[in-house]
């Protein structure tokens, strides 16, 4: 049983910093894809971040040069660094992984978090 958890939302002023963890658990993180999507009520789902297996990094346009994404191989545990937060980064935030054919920013990842919150004000 795959679960993911994440962890560090929560409030944060315009211009400033958050780091997000995802927890993969028994996650087998190999020839496949994990990433972070977000989501505003009423709006649809939003592919922020991804990260193949290989290390290679797909990011929006909206947060290229100020999100990061990575991943410890040793806790597999998967993080986003946000920095120069705008307040329209605010969203639910979900952790999602395995996707074959390519780490498109797509919502079809097999399996996905519980979110957590992050807003900007």
């Amino acid at each position: 049983h795959v679960q993911l958890v994440e962890s560090g939302g929560g409030s944060v002023q315009a211009g400033g910093s958050l780091t997000l963890s995802c927890a993969a658990g028994r996650y087998t993180y190999k020839r496949s894809c994990m990433g972070w999507f977000r989501r505003v009520p009423g709006k649809e789902r939003e592919g922020v971040a991804s990260m193949s297996s290989d290390g290679r990094t797909t990011y929006a346009e909206s947060v290229k040069g100020r999100f990061t994404i990575s991943h410890d191989k040793a806790k597999n545990t998967l993080f986003l660094q946000m920095n120069s937060l705008k307040a329209e980064d605010t969203a639910m935030y979900y952790c999602v992984a395995e996707r074959y054919g390519g780490c498109k920013l797509v919502a079809d990842y097999t399996y996905w978090g519980q979110g957590t919150q992050v807003t900007v004000s």
